[in-house]
């Protein structure tokens, strides 16, 4: 069954993720989008906020995991923040999130960056 989606893109956030000790000390910009799958037409019909999920909370939650306490991968930064959603959020039936690592330093050169992108479904 296909899902109605709320897309939230180009959330820019400040963490210390990596596994090179720079990376862990010095920090970086971390740009995360996130799509959730949910059936939208109460909310639609209804024009009523509770039908749906507010972008704020979302926002405030991948922020605190973003800007939290530092994590060796960005697959681990994805998978809390596509846990956390589906846990804060039961009318979310799947969630896309993709971690986008600009700047990623590899031996003597640096990649434009990075990306992680994950897909989790409830149950």
């Amino acid at each position: 069954m296909e899902h109605d989606r709320i897309r939230l893109e180009g959330m820019i956030f400040f963490g210390y993720h990596g596994t090179r000790p720079e990376e862990q000390s010095l920090g970086q910009r971390f740009v995360v989008d996130v799509a959730l799958h949910l059936d939208l037409r109460a909310a639609g019909i209804g024009d009523d906020l509770t039908a749906t999920v507010d972008y704020s909370t979302v926002y405030r939650r991948t922020r605190t995991i973003v800007e939290g306490p530092p994590l060796h991968l960005t697959e681990a930064v994805a998978e809390r923040i596509a846990a956390a959603i589906l846990d804060d959020h039961p009318m979310v039936h799947a969630v896309e999130v993709r971690v986008h690592k600009p700047n990623v330093r590899l031996d003597d050169t640096v990649l434009a960056g990075s990306v992680v992108e994950i897909v989790r479904r409830r149950g």
